[in-house]
């Protein structure tokens, strides 16, 4: 009889945290596993048996829910109980979470019957919302009170955005709620993490850092002359930057701010706008829209000079790995998980808001010029960033819990 895993997911082979779900899938089948997906929102194919969690409606309720009272996390009770129903019909042999915020599952009534199930969890930390009253990520708000107690919470009007202050009650909640189960191990993507995990509630968690892998193959150096003479850039410095969505904390200002520094030899081209960001940006940018085309991403990848992410709230970043694997050097402020990416031969971290420094950096790599980082940034991504070790670990990880349980 093979082994089953269940996963619990936001979205399940899109975006980020969907991929990093579907890449855990696609190695559990690989092994002999049988893999399902529980999913709320976003989905592409699948190898995995997916479920949906709920229906628009449930997201609707659970985010007025969560303007009005501040109680993300505890809505979604119906959806929540008829997913706990496939679980029990499923009988899965350890349980996988990743995102549980997103307006779709309620924690109290998932955890409740955790503990009843009593079969092994692992919950990988994407952010940092498992362990705060409110936020998901506090660098830009420079706030700490999460190491003891939160309160009076600086960041209600962030996502998860609410019109009140409940912050209090959440982390008195999630520090309950969340230690309840024995059989728990937490997976932060990065050091940086690894390190919050231990200076908050869950710090007598077992927990084990696996940092996220990408689909090497794909993402990978590619032919870019389509897309050089579709935007225009073939005689153009390109800067490139992805984010979707692009808030305050993937550093949009900076890029207009840069525009206003560099020469018409330079192209900044972001990608993951918005119609309205699209719309807002100065005449030096182009912006496209989000694209869900790894192949395309990936040519954009390829076609940048550099790849510029002035994060000033990060867990890892992706972004960067998968820019380094098509070849690209890569410029990152100092900030979360972001530098554990790079070294000092695949590109340059920089103090958190200094724009002549980015600027400076910029100069570096076009004096260096992108062969001098090709080499060693594909080389990067594949020792240290691919998802077949990478994911391996997480099956390394389920065979030792699953031995010792």
């Amino acid at each position: 009889m093979s082994i089953k895993i269940f996963q619990i997911s936001s979205e399940v082979n899109s975006g980020s945290v969907g991929r990093i779900a579907e890449h855990i899938g696609e190695k559990a089948i690989e092994n002999g596993w049988d893999s399902y997906i529980a999913y709320a929102r976003d989905n592409n194919p699948s190898k995995s048996k997916v479920i949906r969690i709920g229906g628009k409606a449930d997201l609707i309720m659970h985010g007025l829910l969560t303007r009005f009272t501040d109680r993300h996390g505890f809505g979604s009770s119906s959806a929540t109980k008829n997913l706990i129903k496939i679980i029990k019909e499923i009988n899965p042999d350890i349980i996988q979470l990743q995102h549980l915020h997103g307006y779709y599952i309620n924690i109290e009534i998932l955890f409740k019957f955790l503990v009843e199930f009593n079969k092994p969890v692992v919950w990988t930390f994407h952010d940092c919302w498992s362990f705060t009253g409110h936020c998901s990520y506090y660098e830009l708000a420079e706030c700490d009170k999460w190491k003891s107690t939160c309160n009076q919470c600086p960041q209600t009007q962030e996502y998860p955005k609410s019109y009140i202050d409940q912050s209090l009650k959440n982390f008195e909640d999630k520090k309950r709620i969340f230690n309840s189960v024995e059989n728990l191990t937490i997976v932060p993507v990065s050091n940086w993490i690894e390190d919050q995990v231990k200076e908050s509630f869950l710090k007598e968690v077992e927990i084990k850092t696996i940092h996220n892998g990408i689909d090497i193959d794909n993402f990978a150096p590619q032919n870019t002359v389509n897309i050089k003479e579709k935007f225009n850039l073939s005689d153009k410095f390109v800067i490139l930057g992805v984010a979707s969505p692009w808030g305050e904390r993937k550093g949009l200002k900076y890029f207009v701010e840069l525009s206003k520094m560099l020469s018409e030899e330079y192209q900044i081209m972001l990608i993951g706008l918005s119609e309205d960001q699209i719309k807002s940006l100065p005449a030096e940018i182009k912006g496209i829209e989000r694209t869900e085309s790894v192949k395309e991403l990936a040519e954009f990848y390829s076609a940048a000079d550099v790849f510029l992410n002035p994060t000033l709230e990060e867990a890892l970043g992706l972004t960067n790995i998968e820019a380094q694997a098509c070849g690209t050097p890569v410029i990152t402020f100092k900030s979360g998980g972001s530098p554990e990416t790079i070294n000092d031969e695949t590109g340059i971290t920089v103090e958190k808001g200094d724009v002549e420094g980015l600027h400076n950096a910029i100069r570096i790599i076009r004096e260096n010029g992108k062969a001098f980082y090709a080499d060693k940034c594909r080389k990067r991504a594949e020792e240290f960033f691919n998802k077949d070790d990478r994911f391996q670990e997480y099956l390394n990880l389920y065979y030792d819990i699953l031995k010792l349980n």
